[in-house]
């Protein structure tokens, strides 16, 4: 056992929980590849370092987000934890547990933790004022009002602050109030509602916010909420809400923002209670029972955004219950791109997986990298020097080594030379080791990337110098070929080995080609001597602007898409102009006929949500513009018997039905009814078609009229249903 082993670290480490209610995109992504970086430098030096992670399952949001995908929040939530864990999975983040906040784990912990919190005193109970939507029937958080700013009298503003003039106030002071969720006027409603007593920590707080714990200019930051005195928490929502309800404060649901951080909890408890952790001997009291401090460390790597979640109620809440607070909690700024923040109207609001779509995530990997430090500074994606950088360091500079050299050593019988010829250059790089070591541990990435870097071009100097392409050419100097080239190759190796927290998959090709059993730090020391290797094969290729080109314009795509799905003629008008370069009219005759169908429906699509249904202030819609009685005898009703339905592959909303129209006549009809009704309950039932709608190809086939339902949609629907004695084929008058 090695000295750095036997001083063996027991780490547990956090990322900050994605919501469930989207996709992951770039300003996530800066934190999760940091936190992974870190951790497996800390796994590869020896220590026994635990990263888990969980989505961010509860809220209003997520209930609305499942409710207009006609899915059950568990389903939205699952589906959404699927999407995330392989977009995760493509960029190399490597959890050892990632689970949900909708757990029985965390249920438990947030129940224990409230109920230790309130039987000390430290939550209070009062009524408070909110709006209300009365035809959702549900409270608004500022989000879901917006209206005229009460100063500059803007229209559309949110109901916290005015993007127009940048005035604070509160949504009941808003002009012409409504509700984003149904459209209706809010009005004012009393409700009863639990809060945590912050105040009570004041003292603690003061304390452990300089206690080394944080950076210094976050503990600054925060030293301007305790200076002017904290304020009590509201930690409770009232029903519906998607989330825990309160332990004996029935239809009182624990704030999202309560159970969010004790996810972290309960995504480690999941795995010590997993066969996998119990292999690994993890115990969930030896990292967050009090005094485990000496023993255990516990990190959590956040946004700044959310700093006083994580550094001023979470401890709090932690040490009410009787359970230690992290070691560190690490706080990054966001990502800007092309130094302005990520924009949907710009296209550079990008999602992850439109960047694995065209680009090698070894790249993003490696430019965060560079450019990170322990600071909670910004971070800038500069595109046209994210593509300079990554094709002059990953591939001029550190694969070049490997692919100048290693050939000649596999012709030559694929074996290192059994000599070191360069003792002190290799020795130098294997000392270097110590320097980066500390970069890394004090989340200094860019500093050990410099410093990796400047090795590496002393590598290719060497090579240079000593131009073993030429001396092969030269008879009876093939031994010193090989002598220069096991030289290159282990300092390679060394590079590698540094550059293996950032770059796994490198570093798992680099192992293949190397022949070796690891990549551990202090495997390091060990030069490779008369040691055998495989055939060189290609690591990365060069990024290449056009590539990050295609990114943009799909992201544009995805705009478009996602606004013509929300009904935001807003968005699409945006969307609109910042694809209008990439799909001009005048480009449109180039398009091939599946493309030109597609563009044609997106603008069908546009043009339905323009004339959508207006809705009065309570939040119902406008009655459509009379019509004539000749006008209406046109639509042919008739009753129907369902004879059949079923689920249709690969559609997430329609349900294929067999119609029994009377006089031995069925149709087949699709119908958007999938989140409403199982197939089974449908069978033998009566409803109402439309018997003389023109028929419809369909993706799926053939639909021959329309089934009538009443409802928003969704899972909020039903079909008409006629009194018993109706028989299929009677009409409807």
């Amino acid at each position: 056992m090695t000295d750095q082993a036997s001083q063996s670290r027991k780490i547990l480490v956090t990322s900050a929980l994605p919501y469930a209610n989207g996709s992951i995109h770039l300003g996530h992504l800066l934190e999760y590849i940091q936190t992974d970086i870190w951790v497996r430098f800390q796994k590869l030096r020896g220590h026994q370092c635990t990263y888990v992670c969980a989505d961010d399952a509860h809220g209003t949001a997520i209930m609305l987000r499942a409710e207009k995908e006609g899915l059950t929040p568990e389903q939205q939530i699952a589906n959404v934890k699927a999407e995330h864990e392989a977009d995760f999975a493509g960029f190399q983040v490597n959890f050892d547990n990632f689970h949900s906040t909708h757990s029985e784990e965390n249920r438990e912990l947030s129940e224990e933790i409230y109920k230790a919190c309130r039987d000390k005193g430290h939550i209070a109970v009062r009524k408070i004022k909110q709006l209300f939507d009365p035809v959702k029937e549900l409270f608004l958080a500022d989000r879901y009002v917006k209206g005229q700013c009460p100063k500059c009298h803007a229209e559309d503003q949110y109901g916290d602050n005015c993007e127009s003039c940048g005035a604070t106030y509160t949504p009941a002071e808003l002009i012409k109030p409504f509700s984003t969720i149904s459209g209706a006027t809010p009005v004012e409603k009393e409700s009863e509602h639990y809060f945590f007593k912050l105040p009570d920590f004041q003292e603690f707080l003061q304390d452990w916010t300089r206690s080394g714990t944080l950076q210094e200019e976050v503990a600054n930051k925060l030293a301007e909420w305790l200076d002017s005195g904290l304020q009590e928490w509201d930690i409770s929502r009232d029903a519906p809400y998607f989330g825990f309800e309160i332990p004996d404060a029935p239809g009182k649901y624990f704030y999202v923002w309560l159970d969010a951080p004790i996810g972290y909890m309960a995504s480690f408890k999941n795995l010590c209670n997993s066969e996998e952790g119990k292999a690994q001997g993890l115990n969930f009291d030896e990292y967050w029972k009090p005094g485990s401090e000496t023993e255990t460390e516990v990190y959590h790597f956040i946004g700044k955004d959310i700093i006083n979640f994580h550094a001023l109620f979470w401890p709090a809440m932690l040490t009410a219950a009787d359970y230690r607070t992290p070691t560190a909690v690490n706080a990054h700024g966001f990502v800007t791109v092309n130094g302005e923040k990520m924009s949907k109207s710009r296209g550079t609001f990008i999602k992850g997986r439109t960047f694995l779509n065209h680009l090698d995530p070894t790249y993003l990997r490696y430019y965060f990298a560079a450019k990170l430090s322990n600071k909670v500074d910004d971070f800038d994606l500069n595109l046209e020097d994210f593509v300079q950088r990554v094709n002059s360091d990953l591939v001029n500079k550190l694969v070049n080594i490997a692919s100048r050299t290693g050939n000649f050593v596999f012709k030559a019988g694929g074996k290192l030379s059994s000599n070191c010829i360069e003792q002190d250059m290799v020795q130098h790089f294997i000392d270097q080791g110590d320097v980066i070591a500390e970069y890394y541990e004090n989340r200094e990435f860019g500093k050990a990337m410099k410093e990796i870097m400047t090795l590496a071009d002393r590598a290719n100097e060497y090579i240079q110098e000593k131009a073993p392409w030429a001396m092969n050419k030269e008879e009876g100097r093939q031994q010193e070929v090989i002598e220069v080239c096991s030289v290159a190759l282990n300092l390679f190796r060394q590079l590698i080995t540094y550059l293996a927290p950032v770059l796994p998959d490198i570093a798992e090709k680099t192992q293949a080609f190397l022949n070796l059993d690891s990549l551990n730090w202090d495997a390091r020391t060990n030069i490779l001597l008369d040691h055998e290797i495989n055939k060189f094969k290609p690591m990365l290729g060069r990024a290449e602007m056009k590539h990050v080109e295609a990114i943009l314009e799909e992201t544009k795509d995805d705009l478009r898409k996602e606004a013509i799905l929300n009904g935001d003629l807003s968005a699409l008008e945006a969307a609109e102009e910042v694809t209008a370069e990439a799909t001009p009219q005048a480009e449109e005759k180039k398009l091939s006929n599946k493309e030109r169908r597609k563009l044609e429906k997106e603008r069908r699509a546009a043009e339905q949500l323009a004339n959508a249904p207006k809705l009065r202030e309570d939040g119902n819609e406008v009655i459509a513009d009379e019509i004539q009685f000749e006008d209406f005898a046109k639509v042919d009703l008739r009753i129907a018997k369902i004879v059949k339905a079923d689920h249709v592959e690969g559609a997430d909303k329609l349900l294929q039905l067999t119609l029994d129209i009377g006089n031995g006549e069925t149709r087949n009809v699709f119908s958007g009814i999938k989140a409403a009704y199982q197939p089974e309950d449908l069978e033998g039932k009566l409803t109402i078609v439309v018997a003389n709608l023109a028929p419809r190809k369909m993706k799926f086939g053939m639909s021959e009229g329309m089934v009538l339902a009443a409802g928003p949609g969704g899972s909020d629907l039903w079909i008409l249903e006629p009194h018993d004695g109706a028989q299929p084929g009677m009409r409807v008058l």
